[in-house]
């Protein structure tokens, strides 16, 4: 089996930062993309970042340039820095991964339990 564990998520005021960290682990060959999505309430999920096992990223426009994902591939572990936060990154944060678990030919997607982020003063 494979899990993947959240953990960083809080109350901050606005303009604050936090950083978010999810650990993948299990019986993992390999991972593909990882990534960030959050829904806040009454509405849809969304993609916020994501990041390829080499290392390209991408960001919904909201967040670029004040949230930051990376990867640290030895630990089966992506991170969300997120600064400048408003009211509006208000959500779950739930991490998301493609992986290989050992002994299967395909990549199947995995979802954390989700992290509760709150912006407010």
């Amino acid at each position: 089996q494979v899990q993947l564990v959240e953990s960083g998520g809080g109350l901050v005021q606005p303009g604050g930062s936090l950083r978010l960290s999810c650990a993948a682990s299990g019986s993992i060959f390999s991972i593909k993309d990882m990534g960030w999505y959050r829904q806040a309430p009454g509405k849809q999920r969304e993609l916020v970042a994501r990041i390829t096992s080499g290392g390209n990223t991408n960001y919904v426009d909201s967040v670029k340039g004040r949230f930051t994902i990376s990867r640290d591939n030895a630990k089966n572990t992506v991170y969300l820095q997120m600064n400048s936060l408003k009211p509006e990154d208000t959500a779950i944060y739930y991490c998301n991964a493609l992986i290989k678990r050992v002994g299967v030919r395909i990549y199947e997607n995995y979802w954390g339990q989700g992290t509760q982020v709150t912006v407010s003063s």
